[in-house]
């Protein structure tokens, strides 16, 4: 991790802008594709505001590329305009802290709901999974992701392992119980 990362200190609009992109992943989970577009943008002006004070700063970038990707889902006519943020966001933060990952598993997201013809992909995206669990195999988001993306995949038995590890290392995340129970054995 870069020095000027390390030594930089949190920023309130930084904790504003994942609070809400919590709260759209929340709204996301609940079906609520409107409020979770809503929460997103929400989140989007004080990304902005912390990475224009703390440019060097990944995790900025990180968040501010979380939130552009998550208003996608609730308008597809929205990718249009956040798309482009979205990718260029997270590779800045990938840039500026390759070892982090949680920007891999942020890349890998993005991978899994942008088209091949886009760029993205399920191999592109189980690649940056894959490159996550490397760099922090205890982050179950990622062994989380990676078993979703496996099953789009047609591999459920390894989606599979990789749901169960994900549970293993967060027992209280619902949604990863929820993906593992509708994931076929075979």
């Amino acid at each position: 991790m870069p020095a000027t990362v390390r030594t930089q200190l949190p920023s309130p609009l930084n904790e504003l802008a994942i609070a809400r992109s919590f709260e759209a992943e929340v709204a996301m989970e609940k079906g609520d594709k409107k409020a979770s577009a809503a929460a997103a943008e929400a989140g989007i002006e004080p990304a902005r505001k912390a990475i224009a004070a703390q440019a060097g700063n990944a995790e900025y970038h990180r968040i501010l590329g979380t939130l552009c990707g998550q208003i996608i889902p609730a308008n597809v006519f929205a990718g249009l305009k956040y798309g482009r943020c979205a990718m260029d966001e997270v590779a800045k933060a990938i840039e500026l802290n390759p070892k982090s990952a949680d920007n891999w598993l942020s890349r890998g997201v993005g991978n899994y709901y942008l088209p091949v013809s886009f760029g993205g992909g399920i191999d592109k995206a189980i690649s940056d999974f894959d490159k996550a669990i490397e760099l922090n195999a205890k982050l179950a988001d990622a062994h989380l992701w990676r078993g979703i993306a496996l099953r789009k995949a047609g591999k459920n038995a390894d989606a599979r392992k990789s749901l169960a590890k994900a549970l293993d290392l967060n027992p209280k995340r619902l949604w990863a119980k929820t993906q593992l129970e509708k994931t076929p054995a075979q």
